[in-house]
């Protein structure tokens, strides 16, 4: 075999009540991210590492689409592939059903655990404990999809993670419309490619894509009476945002890439009002 390892751990999930699918994975192997994760909604998630076969990835959605159940695409992928038995695979079809591979000549330890809506699975592990982990902490877990899959990564890291170290790791989760503008199905997809302590650096990461991303709920949104919108036309005026509020407000909200958090100006997000005030 000549491509090199991608001695990896990593999690296939799904959260049928919100829609969302998505794969977290952490590895001693640079952009891990550009290959293992792989997802689609409705249709499912995929992650595929050690002597990682990319084509599993684009080919097992394309199985998926067909209806086939995850074991099922775990068969006809593997049953097709001459390396077979240096690979590993997760997967979690549209019902939540989940399937693992690990190939027989996978480096030790090596693995997988199930359960409903997620696969785990790791490879060059300092112990079974890390895939226990994973699984253990997805059951337990409750919130967004995308923070349960971090609090897996981390659980494993803690249990002993790879056993080589870290390097690198990515997180991605799909939902219909869900993304930029309500024109794409990315909800999150951040990369570290490159780094000491890649979880924490996913974490850092991801605090900032909610900053900008995130939705806050309507409920919480602020009412501009006469004194906010005196006190948002000081702040935009001390930015050099002057002239009619509603579009010096909207001017700003753009240059910090916060116009998905915005709509007009007679409601502010509380994380929009923050920021402005951190400005000024």
């Amino acid at each position: 075999m000549g491509s090199p390892v991608v001695a990896t751990y990593s999690i296939a999930a799904c959260d049928l009540e919100e829609g969302q699918w998505g794969v977290a994975t952490q590895s001693k192997f640079l952009s891990v991210g550009s290959v293992v994760p792989w997802a689609e909604p409705g249709v499912g998630a995929i992650a595929t590492q050690a002597y990682a076969n990319p084509r599993y990835g684009p080919q097992g959605l394309d199985l998926l689409r067909e209806g086939l159940r995850a074991e099922e695409v775990v068969e006809r992928l593997t049953t097709a592939d001459d390396g077979r038995d240096h690979r590993q695979l997760g997967v979690v079809d549209g019902q939540g059903r989940s399937a693992s591979y690990t190939g027989a000549e996978c480096l030790d330890w090596a693995g997988g655990r199930t359960g409903e809506c997620y696969a785990a699975q790791g490879n060059i592990l300092v112990s079974a404990e890390t895939v226990d982990a994973i699984a253990e902490t997805f059951e337990a877990g409750s919130g967004p999809l995308a923070e349960r899959l971090m609090d897996c990564l981390d659980a494993a890291q803690a249990a002993g993670g790879d056993r080589r170290g870290q390097q690198s790791a990515a997180l991605l989760v799909v939902e219909k419309d869900a993304g930029y503008a309500g024109l794409s199905d990315v909800v999150v997809e951040l990369r570290v490619e490159d780094h000491e302590r890649p979880l924490e650096e996913l974490r850092r990461l991801y605090g900032l894509h909610q900053a900008i991303f995130g939705k806050t709920p309507e409920r919480l949104w602020l009412d501009v009476d006469d004194e906010l919108a005196a006190e948002l036309r000081d702040r935009l005026a001390r930015l050099g945002y002057e002239g009619e509020l509603g579009d010096a407000f909207f001017t700003w909200s753009a240059s910090e890439n916060l116009e998905e958090r915005v709509d007009g100006v007679g409601r502010i997000d509380p994380v929009v009002l923050e920021q402005l005030r951190r400005q000024t």
